[in-house]
Order: structure tokens, then C-alpha cells, then sequence
């Protein structure tokens, strides 16, 4: 898979707004959306596969099943970053940065072979997504939903018992999302918002000394955020 660097990282991050703020300008009959939110994220049960590059295990493989942590409030917390279009009243486009965790708990990794085995700066997911709303269809409040297609870009946090350290980003497979929440006004320009998402991510990491590790990661998150439309 292709590494990248950290600051690689926080260029890309920054471009991911300047790509909502710049390239999606929109006519004046339309709108522009940035959300900015927090939240409780869990990562469910998956499976990981793979090689053992280097290590006490080198050249055996590996299979277990692995019930991460999310650890949402812990350094670098969890968070999210998204903007969209909206091109009529109820239906709009954009772009979508969530910082997802995933932590192998310390007996679980310990059986599996590993030092270290977690995507904690973190399971980054980017998408394009597509999104539908329907206008004070609560009251005041504005319900809505979107799904989007993406990469997963985790930074890679993974050590083999007595092996060589894996620790940097990759761009390790596809990525989808799904949410759906509800908005309510403050004024014509911000808002607060509550929603339930759902990603899922394939990611096929290389391991630094040779070899690699495969598994589906999901996650579950109920959000709390800010609005600003201009």
C-alpha cells in the first residue's frame, strides 16, 4: 500500500476542506455546509489476516478474530470534518474526513502475535457523498441522511512480538459510510446537530521487515456537532 508521512497527513487533511470551501463554489441560488463534529466511536468484532514479516513468528501467518476499542475521548480523540453542497432543498454532495480509532486489546493482540496492533491517528476515512435532507420536516428541526464512497488512510500502528515497528500512513483499501441525523437552527447561519454513523472500511496494510495484515474494520458512532452554511 502507499505510506505517507504525517505531514503528508495534515496536508492532506487541510486540502480536504480547501477542496469543500474552493472547488465546490457553488452559484448563489445554492448553499455550502461545513460540519464539525465529535462524538462516541466503537469499532465491533473483525477478523486479521496475514504474514509475519519479521519477529519470533517470522514466516509463520496469522488468524484470529479481534474485538477493538474505540477509546473515542482518549489522545487524538475521535473526530470529523464535512462539507456539502447543497444544490436544491433537499439534495446535495460533498466531502466527508473522519478520524475513526481502533485499538486490538492487550490480551487479544498479545494472542494473535503482536506488541502493537491498533489504527489510533487514526482509521482515517474519506468519501464523496451524496446527501438528502428534508427542511424544518420536524418542526424547526431538519432531518437527513447521506451515504459516500472513499479510501480508508489509517496510520498503521502494527508490531509483530520481536519484530520491526510498522508505524506510519497508508492508503490500505476502500471505504463507505453511512449517517443519518437530525439539524436544528440557531440562527440562518449555524446550527447543532445530532446523528448516527456507520463506516466500513478493507484495508490491506504492509508491514515494515516484510509481510502484511488484512482485515475489515467497522465502526458505530453517535455524533454531536456545529453547523456554519454560507
Amino acid at each position: 500500500m502507499i505510506p505517507f508521512t504525517a505531514p503528508r497527513c495534515a496536508l492532506l487533511r487541510a486540502s480536504v476542506i480547501a477542496l469543500a470551501a474552493g472547488a465546490f463554489a457553488a452559484p448563489a441560488a445554492a448553499e455550502i455546509e461545513l460540519s464539525f463534529y465529535g462524538g462516541w466511536q466503537t469499532s465491533p468484532h473483525s477478523r486479521v489476516k496475514g504474514d509475519y514479516g519479521s519477529g519470533v513468528n517470522a514466516g509463520g501467518s496469522f488468524d484470529e478474530l479481534i474485538g477493538w476499542d474505540g477509546k473515542s475521548f482518549d489522545m487524538p480523540p475521535y473526530y470529523g470534518i464535512r462539507a456539502t453542497w447543497w444544490r436544491s432543498e433537499a439534495w446535495g454532495f460533498g466531502i466527508e474526513f473522519s478520524h475513526d480509532k481502533a485499538y486490538a486489546p492487550d490480551d487479544e493482540m498479545a494472542e494473535a502475535g503482536f506488541e502493537r496492533l491498533e489504527f489510533t491517528d487514526g482509521h482515517n476515512i474519506i468519501t464523496a457523498n451524496v446527501s438528502r435532507r428534508w427542511i424544518e420536516g420536524w418542526g424547526a428541526a431538519t432531518p437527513y441522511v447521506s451515504a459516500g464512497l472513499g479510501i480508508a488512510m489509517p496510520h498503521v500502528d502494527v508490531q509483530p512480538e520481536g519484530g520491526e515497528h510498522t508505524y506510519g500512513y497508508q492508503v490500505t483499501g476502500p471505504a463507505a459510510r453511512l449517517t443519518a441525523g437530525v439539524n436544528y437552527p440557531l440562527t440562518d447561519r449555524w446550527s447543532v446537530f445530532t446523528e448516527y454513523q456507520f463506516t466500513w472500511s478493507d484495508n490491506s496494510a504492509d508491514l515494515d521487515g516484510g509481510g502484511s495484515l488484512d482485515t475489515t474494520l467497522y465502526t458505530n458512532a453517535l455524533n454531536v456537532g456545529v453547523g456554519f452554511k454560507f
